[in-house]
């Protein structure tokens, strides 16, 4: 296998995107939900009526049953004249009041709180099957030099920043902009002087909430970094696990672990400290406008301005104007952190991959099975190349032999003819024509792929040979393992073609595996095989059985061998050799002359 070089794609930069450049992203994504956002966004606004009644009965009871001021202006034209005059009527009024206040104001709740689950997790879901979507298009570089267990962390736990951004970020934000509104406009009804006094704090809330952004966001994107660098520690040992095991590394593994899992601790202590330094100046600042809107409405009731009764519902008034003061300041940097996860997670859709579709890309239903490289140049960084100046003709039906040392390029080769990476220089012809004028799903329909360490998926045996061919029935599935030599086997298991395999199919035996994996290549009945190093594991009773399976599958189909050893390649029509990056034909016999 050639050395891979570092990745040239757009990787993850550190440089921070503004907050309404992702805000403006992420409601695009949310598009498909914005009928739900909406009723979620009137069921918040329901709120803001609830909370200007909340303190109503405290007045009625403080001014109008024990004082003897008259009821509220609001209420008069509701509660009929005899009762207005009732102090027992006008508690039972305000206890009425208070009740219907609060059960509508928990219905109101129960009915956000379910819709906002509904909608949340349904664009979590999206989003995630999208991210999902997208990391498999990506080209094998990305994923060779990111690796898998960063990818996972972000299609897991940065996705769900879809949610916390518009259900939970931006809802909440334009509701308490909208109660701020009202309640601004109830207080400077009841007593302007106190109204500008308790906003004269908001400035400094919104300068605070500005000045802590930046560092907040800073301090989360390094926490989920350092997130997943522990997570990639425990994917990587338990898909390893019998190598650890074997070497007894289980107590290095925990210091690795433990190691990242604490700079990740310390690194989110500083982000708690930083946030709770914040919330201590938003505290304070508050308090401060309480202290003063109270002392001046003290004032205002001993020069007779104010009631006593309206001193309580200024006072309750200004307490919840304070709330949606607050909760836009507070929610600004509370969401730094789904803003790191939302920019992580864009950052991967914004990976293009490498290996593209011609715009105009040509339909293949079954291709002769033709192939000629012409001039093949390949560079993993564009500078040091792997492969060069590679001529090659194959004409159909012929089994090609490639032979050569470890890092010579044979892996890249096939690579390029399956274009999981696109020629540096040259071309690669199918049938007489460019592979990259076909279309790409099309295109890889043509292979039949086994590979040395045959890859099984941990599901029946039965969905692991139908995994080359969708919809395959079951008469197909055991025909194909008749052909590999597999049925036998099979059929001896207590489940039959049923039996799970394990993850990564490790409760089979080598030689099982690679007969499911021949399996899987009989029923893709795919022109074009690649066999790369099929039998070099196995034992030789085993390599005998699958050696017989391989000669029928290779019947009428353009082979590719890939072994170490020549002497593994007599059955091919042409013997060929990678050396230093170059193709040298060793031997050609019928239908496989080079031109």
């Amino acid at each position: 296998m050639a050395s891979r070089q570092p990745y040239p794609g757009n990787l993850p930069a550190a440089r921070t995107t503004s907050d309404w450049r992702i805000i403006r992203r992420m409601t695009k994504q949310a598009r498909p939900y914005w009928t739900r956002i909406g009723f979620i966004f009137l069921l918040s606004l329901a709120g803001t009526p609830l909370s200007l009644l909340t303190p109503l009965p405290i007045k009625i009871v403080i001014d109008s049953v024990v004082g003897s001021h008259p009821v509220p202006k609001m209420l008069r034209g509701i509660i009929p004249q005899d009762l207005q005059h009732s102090a027992s009527a006008l508690l039972t009024i305000a206890i009425g009041i208070l009740i219907g206040v609060k059960l509508l104001s928990y219905l109101q709740s129960m009915a956000s709180s379910l819709l906002e689950a509904s909608t949340g997790e349904g664009m979590v879901l999206d989003f995630r099957t999208r991210l999902f979507a997208h990391v498999q298009r990506l080209s094998l570089r990305y994923h060779d030099t990111i690796g898998t267990s960063d990818s996972t962390f972000r299609i897991q736990y940065d996705a769900p920043s879809v949610q916390q951004i518009t259900v939970n970020g931006i809802i909440p934000l334009v509701s308490s902009a909208t109660t701020l509104v009202g309640m601004i406009y109830v207080t400077a009804r009841l007593d302007k002087e106190l109204a500008l006094v308790a906003l004269s704090i908001s400035p400094v809330l919104f300068w605070l909430a500005r000045s802590f952004r930046g560092r907040l966001r800073q301090r989360w994107k390094n926490v989920k970094k350092l997130e997943s660098s522990a997570n990639s520690v425990v994917q990587e040992v338990l898909s390893s696990i019998r190598v650890v095991k074997a070497f007894g590394r289980e107590g290095h593994e925990e210091e690795r672990f433990f190691g990242r899992a604490t700079t990740r601790k310390q690194e989110l202590l500083r982000v708690s400290f930083l946030q709770d330094g914040f919330d201590l100046l938003v505290g304070m600042t508050i308090a401060a406008g309480t202290a003063a809107t109270l002392f001046i409405g003290v004032t205002h009731v001993r020069a007779g301005l104010l009631s006593l009764g309206d001193l309580m519902l200024v006072t309750a008034y200004v307490s919840q104007l304070y709330d949606p003061l607050k909760a836009l300041s507070k929610k600004m940097a509370d969401l730094q952190g789904a803003l790191a996860s939302a920019e992580r997670a864009f950052a991967l859709l914004d990976e293009t991959p490498e290996v593209a579709e011609h715009p105009h890309a040509r339909p293949l239903k079954r291709a002769r099975g033709e192939i000629r490289f012409e001039d093949v140049l390949f560079s993993y960084d564009g500078r040091h190349p792997v492969l060069q100046n590679v001529s090659l003709n194959v004409p159909a039906g012929t089994r090609a032999g490639i032979q050569g040392k470890t890092g010579a390029g044979k892996s890249t080769l096939m690579s390029l003819l399956t274009r999981f990476y696109d020629v540096s220089g040259g071309r690669i012809l199918m049938d007489g024509q460019d592979i990259r004028e076909y279309k790409l799903a099309d295109f890889r329909d043509q292979f039949g792929i086994v590979l040395q360490d045959a890859v099984l998926f941990s599901s029946s045996i039965a969905e692991n040979i139908a995994y080359g061919r969708a919809g395959s029935t079951e008469a197909e599935i055991v025909d194909a393992a008749r052909l590999a030599n597999a049925h036998d086997f099979i059929s001896a298991l207590p489940n039959g073609y049923d039996t799970l395999v394990g993850e990564r199919g490790m409760r089979l035996s080598g030689g099982e595996r690679q007969r499911i994996a021949l399996a899987r290549a009989f029923l893709r009945d795919a022109p074009i095989l690649i066999l790369d190093e099929p039998t070099s594991a196995l034992d030789t009773g085993t390599e005998t059985t699958i050696l017989d399976a391989l000669e029928r599958l290779m019947h009428g189909r353009t082979t590719f061998v890939i072994a170490h050893r020549l002497g593994t390649l007599d059955h091919c029509d042409m013997q060929l050799e990678i050396r230093d990056g170059t193709l040298i034909q060793r031997a050609a016999v019928g239908a496989g002359s080079q031109d």
